[in-house]
């Protein structure tokens, strides 16, 4: 199985994809930890802030020394030069909140796992057209689970992962689940501002471990 393919059943395996972004080394790497004990293997860090390249680092750093089956990967990648600086930095896949045909060459030429944002057809045939396998639906608050029944047959080869305004009821989750995504992207509703200032790394991987056996009884 190719490191692509691994990422892709890593985050559709248990259905949930964390994304966060905080300016503090230590509680990015905090986080990080309690989202491993969780059960998490794939995590979204945003590219979000000055320190995003510092930190990735460093967090990166920690997934090889305490923890090598995580899959770290970069968000809100917005032009090539990013992704390179990222790849280089050691990102397992990128994520955009859009499509660049730049981002997509060097994801191509690097043979690393691109998931661009999408919120119309035509810009899913975009990403299809560069080999695209799974699209991140985004704003998921806007589109809602009924667009996703509604283009699901259209791209049977497409794996679809809602971000933005997921949270983690039953209803929301059973929603998005129901329509056919193959997992979520969620944030703030799972890794709050509080609670990552509070350094509240048990809280985290408790609220985690929930959404996993939430999503797990779902399914």
């Amino acid at each position: 199985m190719n490191k692509q393919q691994h990422i892709i059943n890593e985050i559709t395996g248990k259905g949930l994809l964390p994304l966060y972004f905080h300016s503090s080394q230590s509680i990015c790497i905090g986080v990080l930890k309690a989202l491993y004990h969780a059960g998490i293997r794939a995590v979204e860090y945003t590219n979000r802030g000055e320190a995003a390249l510092v930190n990735f680092k460093a967090m990166k750093g920690a997934c090889d020394a305490e923890m090598p089956d995580m899959c770290l990967g970069i968000g809100t990648v917005k032009n090539a030069a990013a992704a390179k600086v990222f790849i280089a930095a050691g990102a397992d896949f990128l994520i955009s909140p859009g499509i660049a045909e730049d981002i997509a060459e060097v994801a191509q030429h690097e043979n690393i796992l691109w998931m661009p944002g999408c919120m119309t057809p035509s810009e899913i045939m975009h990403a299809e057209s560069f080999g695209v396998k799974m699209v991140k639906l985004f704003p998921g608050s806007v589109l809602g689970a009924a667009f996703v029944s509604a283009v699901k047959d259209v791209f049977p080869g497409m794996l679809f992962m809602p971000t933005g305004g997921v949270d983690t009821t039953h209803e929301n989750l059973s929603a998005w689940f129901a329509a056919g995504v193959s997992a979520v992207g969620m944030g703030s509703k799972l890794l709050s501002k509080k609670i990552m200032e509070e350094e509240n790394y048990t809280g985290i991987s408790h609220f985690t471990a929930n959404a996993l056996q939430t999503i797990a009884a779902i399914r």
